[in-house]
């Protein structure tokens, strides 16, 4: 650097500009690959409304919960005149016949245009199966193909399988997560109909001798999200999510086969 007339000069040698040239390519590349890669955080109208409604507690994209996938909705109506207004009028009115027998609600207070908002990202869905992490698989209330089995022995000398484990290993009986945050939300929002701790009561049926006489857990997730209105059991889609019900069906299970004792059962937390 050189100081003429008062004015600092800087004196860059011929090297570093060829390296500055160099580089330039490399870097506006890196800079592009990356913009590219950043993924949108932009919902549609339609997406964000059915986040802020209770589908969630019924539905997937990919795979059944309690109602249709949305992706097989997506094929069965792929291509049909009146796909928008016939979806509309059956999220805003409720029923049951097309996918099973168990009753979606109706949905009144949704407007025409945010119900077609709704139905045209449920028709987009329409593409191939997206591959799922494993820590996607894992939230879902489905049965997993080829799980592991937990045995546990029963006071009768018999062994039971389950798909889910019960206790945490090598923890003395302490029950598991999942297990544990079913024990709270039974007593905190079933108990009242089907009594404390899962011991029965005279208004509403005792949920031991319902998995007993062969309930699953597929049925136990139906039957929680759509009510039974007619019977005065209320639904639960849009207040429990399909995860805590599955959690309140593994308590259920294990108090059903006297696994989980009476009251607060000692958690791996503890």
């Amino acid at each position: 650097m050189t100081r003429e007339g008062g004015i600092f000069q800087a004196v860059i040698s011929p090297a570093i500009i060829v390296f500055a040239l160099a580089i330039l390519p490399v870097v506006a590349w890196t800079w592009v690959a990356a913009s590219a890669e950043k993924p949108s955080s932009q919902e549609s109208p339609g997406e964000k409304l059915i986040k802020a409604n209770d589908c969630a507690s019924c539905h997937a994209v990919d795979v059944r919960v309690v109602g249709p996938a949305y992706r097989d909705v997506a094929k069965k109506y792929r291509g049909q005149p009146n796909a928008v207004q016939k979806l509309s009028q059956k999220i805003k009115q409720g029923g049951y016949g097309d996918w099973g027998q168990v009753p979606m609600k109706p949905h009144p207070a949704l407007t025409n245009a945010q119900l077609r908002q709704m139905v045209t990202w449920i028709l987009s869905r329409g593409g191939p199966p997206a591959k799922k992490s494993a820590a996607a698989a894992g939230d879902s209330a489905q049965p997993k193909a080829a799980s592991k089995m937990y045995a546990y022995p029963l006071a009768n000398g018999a062994t039971v399988k389950f798909d889910f484990p019960v206790f945490v290993e090598g923890k003395d009986q302490k029950v598991t997560k999942d297990v544990f945050s079913g024990y709270e939300m039974y007593n905190s929002y079933c108990f009242r109909c089907h009594g404390q701790d899962v011991t029965g009561s005279e208004i509403a049926p005792d949920l031991r001798h319902s998995l007993n006489a062969g309930m699953t857990e597929q049925q136990f997730l139906s039957m929680a999200m759509a009510g039974r209105p007619e019977k005065g059991m209320p639904s639960w889609a849009g207040f429990l999510s399909a995860k805590e019900v599955k959690q309140v069906y593994e308590y259920v299970k294990g108090r059903s086969l006297d696994l989980v004792p009476v009251g607060r059962p000692p958690s791996e937390s503890d």
